[in-house]
């Protein structure tokens, strides 16, 4: 406790000053802070190892809130901007930036709904609103793949995804009807939102969502962040997952992608929204 006092006062009183008058020899004290630095740095180098160890698990992918929360559930208590200090400063790791995608081309469409979402992308209960659309994928052979998602807005979770070889509107009908034969007993209204991607506004994919009872909804042309939580959920899944890897084969592609999906997406990844709780944390606690 002595020595506690002499670091909290050593600058209004002085340090010899101090020694004198508890009758404290000098070397005890030094040789309490040389203690007191070695314990430090020590608990900082283990903090730095776990943090260094977590980036390499996440494949350089996870940004420092991220690895905040996979400290936490070590029991490792940082604030986000030390995490961030330890990350840039010390070890020299920076999450890995997403390249851009290229746009597509787009065919004349059968029917073009209402945005009745408009940037709200919130939702108070579970099946309210959904949000898909596709994106695009690639072999080590150069070949492109497809892959449409559906996640539900009031967890972020993926409730139905589906890869293939073509951007057809049967594949985004496919994953519609996993979507709903995922999620037993949804109640009332079903809204899923979409760009004017030509498979969302065919014939075939609108009399789909009239036969099961769901409202359809569309961003305007030209205007991602109007389907902003499809874009994140794509930047991650290829920032994450695609772009760490080369696929060989199709079903290698397909399983790492329901694999991200339903396993690391859904169960393990902590997500923003949620206050960096998975979506299955926070579905679970509301059923």
């Amino acid at each position: 406790m002595a020595y506690r006092f002499i670091e909290e006062n050593h600058s209004l009183f002085g340090v010899r000053w101090l020694l004198r008058r508890l009758g404290i020899c000098p070397n005890g004290y030094y040789n309490y802070l040389k203690h007191r630095k070695t314990s430090y740095y020590k608990e900082r180098d283990y903090k730095l190892q776990k943090i260094e160890e977590i980036y390499h698990e996440r494949n350089g992918v996870a940004g420092y809130r991220q690895i905040q929360v996979y400290l936490a559930r070590k029991g490792i208590k940082l604030s986000a901007l030390t995490v961030h200090v330890y990350m840039n400063q010390i070890l020299g790791l920076q999450s890995i930036v997403r390249p851009k995608k290229p746009g597509y081309r787009k065919t004349k469409p059968h029917k073009i709904f209402k945005n009745l979402l408009n940037q709200d992308f919130t939702s108070t209960e579970i099946n309210k609103k959904w949000c898909t659309d596709f994106t695009y994928l690639f072999l080590k052979d150069g070949s492109k793949h497809y892959n449409c998602t559906i996640i539900d807005l009031y967890d972020r979770s993926v409730v139905a995804s589906i890869t293939d070889k073509k951007i057809t509107a049967d594949l985004a009908k496919r994953t519609l009807q996993k979507g709903l034969s995922s999620q037993s007993g949804i109640k009332g209204a079903l809204i899923l939102h979409s760009d004017q991607g030509s498979q969302f506004t065919s014939k075939e994919f609108i009399d789909f969502c009239e036969s099961v009872g769901v409202t359809q909804s569309m961003s305007k042309a030209g205007y991602p962040y109007d389907n902003a939580p499809m874009e994140r959920y794509f930047n991650t899944l290829k920032n994450e997952l695609i772009n760490q890897h080369e696929y060989h084969t199709e079903t290698e592609l397909y399983d790492s992608i329901e694999e991200f999906a339903y396993v690391t997406y859904n169960h393990v990844r902590p997500h923003s929204y949620n206050q960096y709780k998975t979506p299955f944390e926070v579905r679970c606690k509301a059923a």
